[in-house]
């Protein structure tokens, strides 16, 4: 599947501009991730784009709806990582698309609210400053930490490098993003 076939299903299921803009800036993380990890970015992009695609019509069905019809145009990988996307849907982190989308999704939802309450924008936005607010238990209260933690723990990397990484990715997007 590739990214316009992807936002079309996308496009068919979301409205909302907050979730638009959660599924654009996922998939800017992950299409980036995959290319710094030799991956396949337009797989890992499409999966960051869907992987909330069916939360805003269907969010009592929520992945079910998404990963069904992922399935039936043959994309199990991508499925299946969408499937996985909430540790306490108990599905198994087989691959590491898995395992990023992970440790991308809540996280760089968490980053961006971090730049929404900033004068500057993403511009300044340092790792140390998630962190703190990471910490703060009332800011982006809905942001699971524990999600954040398992994601970082399964793909193996550091927090401080992972979110430096999303930072400066959403960063060559801010305009578009308006962040």
């Amino acid at each position: 599947m590739n990214k316009d076939e992807a936002r079309e299903i996308l496009l068919s299921m979301t409205d909302g501009e907050s979730l638009l803009r959660h599924a654009r800036t996922v998939e800017l993380v992950m299409e980036a991730y995959a290319e710094k990890l030799d991956e396949d970015p337009q797989e890992w992009a499409v999966t960051g784009m869907l992987h909330d695609a069916d939360y805003e019509k269907y969010p009592d069905e929520h992945p079910n709806r998404i990963v069904s019809m992922l399935r039936d145009l043959g994309e199990e990988k991508i499925a299946h990582a969408i499937s996985a996307h909430y540790t306490k849907w108990n599905v198994s982190y087989d691959t590491l698309l898995d395992k990023a989308l992970l440790a991308c999704d809540e996280l760089t939802g968490f980053i961006v609210a971090c730049s929404q309450i900033r004068p500057e924008g993403i511009e300044t936005l340092t790792a140390k400053s998630v962190k703190k607010k990471l910490k703060q238990k009332s800011f982006a209260a809905k942001v699971e930490r524990d999600e954040i933690e398992k994601g970082v723990e399964l793909m193996g990397v550091d927090l401080t490098e992972h979110i430096t990484f999303i930072i400066e990715v959403l960063k060559v997007h801010k305009t578009e993003l308006r962040i």
